[in-house]
């Protein structure tokens, strides 16, 4: 149809306007988080550590930062707080029964549920997931839904029964 040399182009077939910029899904960002490290941004494994901020580390990638650093990495901004092994805390995680991970089928013919966490607070059962805010205590290390430390108001821990001060930190 057209180039019979009859057809004339209007202005908007002709002017490309202003390209829209692309939004981030928001969900997918939070589900992000709580599934791969904040440095290497490979999937998080155990030893799982975070800092004071709340971002969640592999220990691994922690400690060879910590031995290297004068190394060139991609998000070593996400770490320059970090000068040594105290400013960290290894996480004491309860896992999820209903998490499949690796061992579900990987041939791309099933549904992957990105809000499906790796772990879960023990005393409520949310999923870590992003959709929910979970905090650690600084004394064990033990992961908890901050609705659950805010419903069951106590000073032991539920997992190791360790006395806590009321001060936690929420991971991001």
């Amino acid at each position: 149809m057209g180039c019979d040399g009859g057809t004339i182009p209007k202005r908007h077939e002709l002017v490309k306007g202003p390209k829209k910029v692309e939004k981030v899904d928001k969900n997918a960002e939070l589900a992000a988080k709580w599934k791969y490290c904040a440095l290497s941004q490979e999937k998080l494994k155990r030893p799982i550590v975070a800092c004071e901020l709340g971002r969640l580390y592999n220990k691994d990638a922690i400690i060879e930062y910590l031995l290297d650093k004068a190394a060139e990495r991609p998000n070593s901004e996400a770490v320059t707080h970090i000068r040594g092994t105290k400013d960290i805390k290894e996480l004491n995680l309860t896992d999820n029964p209903e998490w499949e991970g690796e061992r579900r089928n990987t041939k791309g013919d099933r549904y992957e549920d990105i809000h499906c966490g790796m772990f879960i607070c023990p005393v409520v059962g949310l999923e870590m997931n992003g959709k929910h805010r979970f905090c650690y205590l600084q004394t064990c290390g033990c992961v908890f839904s901050e609705r659950a430390l805010k419903e069951v108001k106590t000073e032991i821990c539920h997992k190791v029964r360790k006395k806590f001060s009321s001060t936690f930190l929420i991971l991001n």
